[in-house]
């Protein structure tokens, strides 16, 4: 926790700030160990924690190092806040009616996410552990569905199955706001919305189904994509399967320290251009992942960042053909001199 810290702060002092203001909770957990309704604040002097009494013992119990100091909610905390804030501040907040009330107080203060992405990007061992622990209990989820799906059954009956057995493991819904539900378990003609939406639609005999896992394990996000086969596949199907396949082990491959994002993506899409399917690959390779579900870096063809060792990222090419089917292929990779590709669920295609 102290070096995150540390890491927090030079990056504040980099904008010409000294003290850090976190409203969001991935940002107060980051900061200070403890997720709940509260603000933080981290300085020179150390880290304080203002929230209102009724998350007080939770703050007390689950931080590390921080003072508590007990405030009403809502606009309370900010008159709290402005009291104790001094010197040139940053925060995280991007509502104008916060940052509005806040610069009564601290006129300079600037308002970005910054300092706090940038800690984040590179994961510490204990970041490292809990990503590995959460992405062996998605592979388990793999050879869930080769056990249990089944043609006639629906992708919502699929998704309570996986869902009942994650969250009996301690995996939950990471609330991303761009989807109504859990999971991404699409059938069919479904699979070519890389983003569908889980429906009552029934499993059919040469479906391909595209199974996009995406779930928080104390705290943080492990992301993976298996796309299975039900019984007769085309040979349409089979094709695109290997092609996806054979790109996202380009990808994989070149995954290094100092390697550009780009030329991850590049590396993906010149294999599936090759092949003529290059219309079909309508997203970015990947995406950085740890409390939030898409974090920095961005691995698409316009990223002008590098890879450095420790970052947490997903290579996920895919191939979606219009109204007919879909195939992805996802792995959360850990960057280093030779990449740690935290799943091992089989890249073979799988026939159920």
């Amino acid at each position: 926790m102290n070096q995150r810290r540390k890491n927090l702060l030079k990056y504040c002092n980099n904008m010409g700030c000294d003290t850090l203001v976190a409203f969001e909770p991935e940002n107060l957990f980051y900061m200070t160990g403890f997720w709940g309704e509260a603000v933080g604040i981290l300085d020179k002097n150390g880290c304080t924690i203002v929230s209102p009494e009724l998350e007080m013992g939770r703050a007390k119990d689950e931080s590390v190092g921080c003072e508590v100091v007990k405030s009403e909610r809502g606009k309370g905390s900010l008159a709290t806040l402005s009291k104790m804030l001094k010197g040139q501040v940053c925060t995280d907040s991007d509502s104008y009616n916060i940052v509005e009330s806040l610069k009564r107080s601290v006129p300079g203060i600037k308002s970005s996410t910054d300092p706090f992405y940038r800690a984040r990007e590179v994961k510490d061992a204990q970041e490292i552990s809990v990503l590995k622990k959460a992405s062996s209990i998605l592979d388990e989820m793999y050879e869930m569905c080769v056990d249990v799906m089944m043609i006639g059954q629906t992708e919502a009956q699929l998704q309570t199955i996986l869902m009942q057995y994650a969250m009996e493991r301690g995996m939950f819904a990471t609330g991303y706001k761009s989807t109504l539900n859990p999971l991404i378990i699409a059938g069919g003609p479904n699979g070519s919305l890389p983003h569908a939406q889980v429906t009552d639609r029934k499993f059919k005999n040469g479906d391909m189904v595209v199974v996009d896992l995406t779930l928080r394990y104390k705290g943080y996000v492990s992301d993976a994509t298996r796309t299975f086969g039900l019984g007769s596949v085309s040979s349409e199907a089979k094709k695109v399967y290997e092609i996806v396949r054979e790109s996202q082990e380009a990808g994989l491959e070149a995954v290094k320290p100092n390697v550009s994002c780009k030329s991850v993506d590049d590396a993906c899409r010149k294999v599936i251009d090759k092949k003529k399917y290059g219309k079909y690959f309508i997203h970015s390779t990947g995406h950085g992942i740890g409390l939030e579900v898409h974090e920095l870096p961005n691995l698409g063809p316009s990223s002008t960042t590098a890879l450095s060792k420790n970052m947490a990222v997903t290579v996920e090419p895919g191939i979606y053909i219009p109204n007919k089917f879909g195939v992805r292929i996802e792995d959360s990779v850990i960057v280093g001199n030779k990449v740690d590709v935290m799943h091992k669920f089989t890249k073979e295609l799988v026939v159920i």
